[in-house]
């Protein structure tokens, strides 16, 4: 018993991985009477459970009994006698670590034991597919969560210390290919940012897959690989890990349609409720507890329904906010209806008026038209004899005019062609006009971007030369500077050289008295004490003048360093008067190429022409080669070439003529093309097309 004792307490100091819901608000004594009918149907599935928990405590205890036991046999307990002759036992740090992961590995096997069968039992009953609010299935996930961390090792990363039971997942799609439909899913999900909600999605669809006991079976199986990311004495590392697998393959009985979208996986708590497996206690249990499960019951019960009326009140809230801006909307457009109808029965009131009108000065027309038909009647049978004369007359005139009309038709039709010809060259020469002058603005700009230059250049070079100056001045004055201290150096080597000869005739003084005055004892003591006083101040003034050396010598090689550097600074000044010698010549060069280039202005009028029928030309292949589209980087993962995939340091780059994307290596080349005034990025086989039809142009 006291070895029972010592391992519960040592067990207890240990870090807990589960949190039982603290819950406040506790139901009344008559509403506990009033619900205690309805328990009675909750009561045929808890009891199960209960008497399952009771067994997995009552098995804890005999094997921490066992583990105990063993553990005094083979002699990891020590157990030392005392003065008073009493056995005590004491546990050392290794064995009580022992049975620390000993007691969470039992107890992470009871939990999943009990979150399985909870599971399995409520998704019968329910009798439909379950989604991820169901709370049976959600304590699952948290259950599984932790014995998936228990005795994870910690990896330590650039960006700081990482714990995640997502790394040995990941090992699930090299082992089982068929696991790689999850994994790409996993990652193609955007809201998912750190390593526990992928872990979490990826559990989320195996179970939809109903295939999560293969893939953990498959990582069983491979133990050398999972020495990776767990302890040895871990959960995924020893026998229960088994069990735990064996007793998943019962979950393929449901079916479950988890959305993963819209949920926020990464911030979750993992956190236990044992409210779901303690709902009722049996009859041996005692008064006392029957009615603390019982209040503890009517207390999750009361908050659920608290949750689920906090829940329809806002959701009716919203409802009826939607409600009264429907409604308002509604009246609103009741009344702009109402005043369209008013206005309408206005304006159809005025139509009636107005076609009332119009059908009273319509019969009047009718009557006066009449009336004027029969004198036109009259008046039409006498001059129609008259008109046949004139017919023929004119009969004969509109033969001659047709006649005519074709042979000015012909005239008119080459008066357009030649138009037309006009109009074509006109805008011909307009062309090579504004070209000319574009060019022309272009060469302008440039000489105005070389006199800048010059500019520049020549600013640089007086900068140049007053700071020589300034560090000329300089060394000039640290050079009197060393000479100050050298000086200074030589007089106290001199003072040095003095003190050790006064020191060295004291001493002969001393050699000569102690011969001489030998008898003379107590004068001699008296004058060795003087003697000795003097010699420590010597003493002092020695090791001051050499500290004074030492600092004076610190002294001197600063400023040798300064005066080295002063020196680098010189050759570097001489440089820059190099370079600036050699900008003048570039500057004079350049002089020389704005006034060819000015004189050359007046050439390239002649070869306008010919420039303008190769750009045609070099658009057309151009036309050519762009015909492809701009990928997107999304949908790159590879490059097209090698087909490595992406990554930090294997960046993406577009390639400015194909518009697809490629890697550093395959696109290092750079070419100017004719949409790009200056050299951009182009891929390999770009590259190598580009050139080819610029050899064969040249050619």
């Amino acid at each position: 018993m006291a070895e029972a004792g010592s391992c519960t307490a040592s067990a207890a100091e240990g870090k807990e991985d589960f949190e039982i819901i603290d819950k406040t608000q506790v139901p009344n004594a008559a509403e506990l009477k009033n619900q205690e009918q309805g328990r009675t149907e909750e009561a045929r599935w808890s009891a199960p459970i209960l008497s399952l928990a009771k067994k997995a405590s009552e098995n804890l205890a005999l094997s921490y009994g066992h583990a105990l036991k063993s553990a005094s046999l083979v002699g990891f307990m020590s157990k030392p006698v005392s003065n008073d002759s009493t056995a005590k036992t004491t546990v050392s740090p290794h064995t009580g670590a022992r049975c620390h992961a000993m007691e969470e590995r039992a107890n992470l096997m009871n939990m999943m034991k009990l979150s399985i069968k909870t599971l399995i039992q409520s998704a019968l009953s329910l009798g439909r597919t379950l989604d991820s609010d169901f709370p049976p299935l959600q304590q699952f996930f948290v259950v599984l969560e932790h014995c998936l961390k228990h005795g994870l090792k910690v990896k330590k990363t650039f960006i700081g210390q990482n714990k995640s039971f997502f790394g040995p997942l990941e090992l699930v799609e090299k082992l089982c290919p068929e696991a790689s439909d999850i994994a790409t899913s996993v990652k193609n999900l955007p809201e998912l940012k750190t390593a526990v909600g992928r872990g979490r999605a990826w559990l989320y669809l195996a179970l939809m897959q109903k295939k999560l006991a293969d893939y953990l079976k498959v990582l069983l199986d491979h133990k050398h690989l999972l020495s990776e990311f767990y302890e040895p004495d871990a959960l995924m590392m020893e026998e229960e890990g088994a069990v735990i697998v064996g007793l998943l393959v019962g979950l393929n009985v449901i079916d479950a349609n988890l959305c993963l979208k819209g949920e926020d996986l990464d911030s979750q708590v993992g956190v236990i409720d044992f409210s779901l497996y303690l709902k009722e206690t049996q009859d041996s249990d005692g008064k006392q507890d029957g009615g603390i499960t019982a209040v503890l019951d009517q207390k999750h019960y009361v908050e659920e329904l608290n949750r689920h009326l906090s829940c329809t009140v806002a959701d009716l809230q919203n409802k009826i906010d939607c409600l009264e801006k429907t409604n308002s909307k509604l009246q609103e457009e009741l009344a702009a209806a109402t005043d369209r109808i008013g206005s309408l029965q206005e304006e159809q009131q005025q139509l009636k008026q107005q076609n009332e009108l119009i059908r009273e000065r319509s019969e009047k027309s009718v009557e006066v038209t009449k009336e004027d038909t029969k004198v036109e009647l009259d008046t039409y049978k006498q001059s129609r004899q008259g008109l046949d004369e004139m017919y023929s007359d004119v009969w004969k005139q509109l033969k001659e005019e047709k006649k005519i009309r074709l042979e000015l038709e012909k005239e008119l039709e080459l008066q357009i062609g030649m138009k037309t010809e006009m109009e074509i060259a006109m805008k011909l020469l307009e062309k090579d006009t504004h070209e000319k002058q574009d060019t022309l603005v272009a060469l302008r700009q440039q000489l105005e971007e070389v006199k800048a230059i010059n500019l520049q250049m020549f600013h640089k070079s007086q900068n140049a030369e007053c700071s020589l100056q300034q560090k000329t001045e300089a060394i000039s004055s640290f050079e009197g500077k060393t000479n100050e201290m050298m000086s200074s150096m030589k007089q106290m080597e001199e003072r040095l050289q003095h003190a050790e000869k006064a020191r060295q005739a004291a001493e002969e003084r001393c050699n000569k008295m102690k011969q001489e005055l030998a008898g003379r004892l107590d004068s001699c003591r008296q004058q060795m004490s003087q003697l000795d006083s003097k010699c420590s101040t010597l003493e002092k003034e020695l090791k001051s003048e050499k500290e004074q050396r030492q600092t004076l010598q610190r002294e001197l090689h600063q400023e040798k360093d300064a005066t080295t550097l002063l020196k680098t600074e010189l050759q570097q000044m001489e440089g820059l008067k190099k370079e600036l010698r050699k900008l003048q010549d570039e500057k004079q060069q350049l002089e020389k190429v704005c006034e060819e280039q000015e004189q050359a202005l007046q050439e390239m009028g002649l070869h306008l022409s010919q420039s303008k029928l190769k750009m045609e030309d070099i658009k057309e292949v151009n036309k050519a080669l762009k015909g492809h589209t701009w990928l997107k980087d999304d949908e790159a993962t590879h490059c097209k070439q090698c087909d490595k995939e992406f990554s930090i340091s294997r960046r993406k780059h577009h390639c400015r003529n194909c518009g697809d994307i490629f890697c550093n290596t395959c696109s290092s080349n750079e070419l100017a093309l004719p949409s790009y005034p200056k050299p951009v990025r182009v891929c390999d086989t770009c590259h190598t097309l580009l050139l080819q039809r610029c050899s064969s142009n040249s050619s």
